[in-house]
């Protein structure tokens, strides 16, 4: 069975949120616009899930999936 867009999403914001984001934020100041940047993307994601807005979910969906560990 395929995944569903909205969980999808969830999964990469839990993806990014919980491993991505302490590894940016243990670098220090050297990590700390990665980091902004990762946040304003999260606040993004809720957001268009909140909304039900599709568009908004795809683009957030990819720019999450961007992030590499």
């Amino acid at each position: 069975m395929t995944e569903s867009l909205g969980t999808a999403l969830v999964a990469e914001m839990a993806r990014v949120r919980d491993k991505l984001l302490p590894e940016y934020i243990a670098i220090g100041p050297g990590g700390a616009p990665g980091a902004f940047m990762m946040r304003a993307e999260l606040d993004a994601a809720a957001k268009a899930l909140a909304e039900g807005d599709i568009v908004a979910i795809i683009r957030s969906y990819e720019a999450l999936k961007a992030w590499k560990e």
